[in-house]
C-alpha cells in the first residue's frame, strides 16, 4: 500500500518509514505540512499517517482538510506524544481513524496500519477468487473472465485492472498506477500507461451497458466508476 507519513522529527521519520517498509508498503516521508498538501492534491494515497505538530501546517489541519475536500473514508493514523485522554478525542472527533502514541513501537505501529488497511480496502485481500458483479479475477493465476468467459490479458494489463477494480469509484493519480502497476523504479513513457488503460477498456468491455466506465481524471489520473445500466 501506498502511504503518506507527515513527521518533522528526522529520526522517527525514517525509524517509520523503515519499518513500513520491512512490511512490505511504499512510503513517501515528508517534513512539512504544505509539502505534503500539495503531494495530496496530485497523488493518491492509500493512507496517511500525520504528525500532530509540525511548524507550517499541524497534522490537524491536514486532517479537516482531508475530511472535508479530499476523502471521507481515507484511513488516517495520527502519531503523536500527546498522551492525555482530551487529546486522543479531540484526534479521533477531528477524523482520525486511529491514535498512536509516540515513542513508537514497531509491531504495534505495524498491526495498526494493517488493521487500518484491511478495514479501508476489504476487497485488496489475499482472497484468490474475487468477484466484481459479472467480472472474476483469479489472482494467483492472474486471469480475468467477463460472464465466465475467459479475458485475454498480460500480466500489467491484468495488474492494472484488478487495482482499478479494487479501487472502485475512486481517482487514482497516475503515479499511484505507475507504482502499483510497474513499480517506481521503472521509468516507462507517458503513453505507455494510456495503452495499457485502453486495451483494459478494450478487452473488459467496460462500457455503460456492462455497468462500468473508464475515464480520464483531468491532470490527475483515471477513475473506474460503476453505473447503472443503459
Amino acid at each position: 500500500m501506498r502511504i503518506a507519513i507527515l513527521d518533522d522529527d528526522q529520526n522517527l521519520l525514517d525509524l517509520t518509514v523503515a519499518t513500513l517498509i520491512d512490511a512490505g508498503h511504499t512510503c513517501h516521508p515528508f517534513t512539512s505540512g504544505k509539502a505534503m498538501m500539495h503531494q495530496l492534491h496530485r497523488e493518491s494515497f492509500d493512507l496517511l499517517i500525520l504528525d500532530w505538530q509540525v511548524p507550517d501546517l499541524s497534522g490537524t489541519e491536514i486532517l479537516h482538510w482531508v475530511r472535508e475536500k479530499l476523502s471521507a473514508t481515507l484511513p488516517v493514523l495520527f502519531m503523536t506524544s500527546r498522551s492525555s485522554e482530551d487529546d486522543i478525542v479531540t484526534g479521533l472527533a477531528a477524523g482520525a481513524d486511529d491514535y498512536m502514541i509516540k515513542p513508537i513501537r514497531r509491531a504495534e505501529l505495524i498491526a495498526r496500519v494493517n488493521a487500518l488497511l484491511r478495514r479501508a480496502y476489504p476487497t485488496q485481500t489475499a482472497a484468490e477468487i474475487i468477484q466484481f458483479g459479472a467480472y472474476e479475477f483469479d489472482v494467483r493465476g492472474s486471469r480475468a473472465k467477463l460472464n465466465g468467459e475467459a479475458i485475454e490479458l498480460t500480466q500489467k494489463e491484468f495488474d492494472l485492472a484488478l487495482l482499478l477494480f479494487q479501487n472502485l469509484g475512486r481517482p487514482l493519480s497516475r503515479a499511484y498506477i505507475l507504482e502499483a502497476v510497474w513499480s517506481r523504479d521503472i521509468e516507462i513513457p507517458s503513453r505507455t500507461m494510456d495503452t495499457h488503460i485502453s486495451r483494459v477498456r478494450s478487452k473488459l468491455d467496460l462500457r455503460p451497458e456492462n455497468g462500468y466506465r473508464l475515464a480520464p481524471v483531468y491532470s490527475y489520473g483515471y477513475r473506474l466508476e460503476q453505473i447503472s445500466k443503459e
